[in-house]
């Protein structure tokens, strides 16, 4: 919904004919939702060389305050209501948009969403530090109450999926921003540090039952992106794709022991109880203790299902709505 000068965004047209066309086909419409218009509003009105001296990449923040998303999710949601279409939202950043997003759930339509661990683990405080322009991500981590209701509409499942949205940027490539917050390249690392992080702060901090963190980031993904039941679960016929995990493990982050050639992590010196020892992949061996041993050339294309899950579908909202 926003990036209009690339030839990007979808306007309320558009989206309506692409939701009308899930109807028939059972497709997933996923949408970035953010208002445009507001986003260019107020760029203009903090995009001024004082402005830029004094607050930095701060203003990364006050141009994209909680209603730059919010309207774009209740407009979108509105859309669907009347299509019957069906809709995911990435990348909810406010815990304003999630209860909406669970309010239509509860009220019968085909709408999901996701959260991402920056929005649950940061604050906009990280703007103000010497290196805030590296946490620029779009749409950006938002206050510390968007936070902490994020976080109950996670372990609440009004949102539907953790997901990582990883857009990797070294700190070289973030510094092109030279003091314009408006050229910041906008993403952060974040697919190494997932499962940590979340069994961390969901499970052994806020004693989310590890089921229920595994529905999040494993099986509703599975189900709804139409790879069930050959992904998203352990049974008779499924690929043996298998994670062993140490829920007492603790590492403190650095960006040199991940795999990744990133030369930052978002998270870098946090320590998260519960890590990962070895990884299977259909069968295969493919990670232990953090390093790749698997064969080259592993990969296989898995194609989905798009008319796989309309029961999960209704009992899915049927549940929602009992809660």
């Amino acid at each position: 919904m926003i990036y209009e000068s690339a030839g990007w965004m979808a306007d309320d047209a558009t989206i309506f004919e692409a939701l009308e066309e899930t109807t028939d086909t059972g497709a997933l419409l996923m949408l970035h939702a953010e208002s445009e218009k507001l986003l260019d509003l107020m760029t203009r009105r903090y995009h001024t060389p004082e402005l830029m001296k004094a607050h930095g990449a701060y203003l990364h923040t006050k141009t994209r305050s909680g209603v730059t998303e919010f309207e774009a999710v209740q407009r979108a949601i509105t859309l669907a209501e009347v299509t019957g279409g069906r809709l995911y939202f990435v990348h909810i950043s406010t815990s304003r948009a999630a209860n909406m997003i669970h309010n239509a759930r509860r009220a019968g339509l085909q709408v999901w969403g996701e959260t991402c661990p920056q929005y649950l683990l940061l604050t906009d405080d990280v703007f103000k530090r010497p290196d805030g322009h590296l946490f620029a991500t779009c749409p950006q981590v938002k206050s510390e109450r968007d936070r902490v209701g994020l976080i109950a509409s996670v372990i609440s499942e009004g949102l539907s999926i953790i997901a990582t949205d990883d857009c990797t940027f070294d700190t070289s490539q973030k510094a092109m921003w030279e003091g314009d917050f408006t050229k910041i390249p906008f993403g952060m690392p974040g697919v190494e540090t997932m499962v940590p992080s979340m069994h961390d702060l969901l499970v052994a901090r806020h004693t989310m039952p590890i089921t229920q963190l595994v529905r999040l980031l494993s099986t509703n993904p599975a189900r709804l992106f139409g790879l069930y039941p050959r992904k998203g679960t352990l049974q008779q016929g499924s690929d043996a794709d298998i994670v062993i995990f140490d829920p007492d493990k603790t590492r403190t982050v650095s960006h040199r022991d991940l795999q990744t050639v990133c030369d930052w992590s978002p998270y870098e010196g946090r320590s998260f109880r519960g890590w990962p020892i070895m990884t299977i992949s259909r069968g295969v061996i493919v990670s232990r203790d953090g390093t790749h041993v698997g064969p080259e050339g592993h990969g296989q294309f898995v194609p989905r299902n798009a008319h796989a899950e309309v029961a999960y579908d209704r009992s899915q909202r049927a549940m929602t709505r009992q809660r």
